[in-house]
């Protein structure tokens, strides 16, 4: 599987919930197959999925969900040290690890090789931290959605993208219907 394959498999689960999407493929590919709302799509921010979703869990009851990328998660490891030091009950971490940069070509990433994001989650110290192969992670997510426990979810799966279009609306706008939805 690869990341397009995960996310068709998410969207019988994420449907309706509020998620921040990664940059680039994956925010197109979201969009392209089940345009939400309730979705945060990132345009130009490598590595602030899981910190933009981490504040609006903050400061809302509701489930967040960031969905990033391991290339982005490297670029901004600090946010899991902050995530396990603030746990908010609410907020569900899941990154894609394809083991590259999917969004610029796929070069290789450390996590591809011998970093384990499961293994710095954990040793930043968050509690929920749970690895999967890529057919798991839709269940894996309905689990922690149930469970309303911090958790971050790596889902391990193959690199490659699919073509899809640019997403057709600009960050204001993508911005203020998502806050409606928060507010909501």
């Amino acid at each position: 599987m690869i990341r397009n394959d995960i996310l068709k498999s998410l969207i019988p689960v994420i449907t309706d919930q509020l998620v921040i999407c990664n940059i680039g493929a994956p925010s197109q590919e979201l969009f392209a197959m089940d345009d939400q709302p309730s979705n945060f799509y990132m345009l130009g921010t490598m590595g602030l999925s899981s910190s933009i979703g981490f504040g609006v869990a903050l400061v809302q009851e509701k489930s967040v969900i960031a969905i990033d990328g391991d290339g982005s998660i490297l670029t901004n490891m600090a946010t899991l040290a902050t995530i396990a030091n603030n746990d908010r009950d609410n907020f569900i971490l899941l990154i894609i690890d394809n083991g590259s940069y999917g969004s610029t070509g796929d070069q290789p990433t450390y996590a591809g090789q011998k970093t384990s994001l499961a293994a710095v989650a954990r040793a930043c110290g968050c509690g929920n931290v749970v690895e999967c192969d890529a057919t798991k992670t839709a269940s894996a997510l309905e689990a922690a959605i149930t469970a309303k426990e911090m958790t971050v979810i790596v889902s391990k799966c193959e690199s490659g993208n699919v073509d899809v279009p640019v997403i057709d609306m600009n960050p204001i706008m993508i911005r203020e219907r998502f806050m409606l939805e928060v507010q909501r």
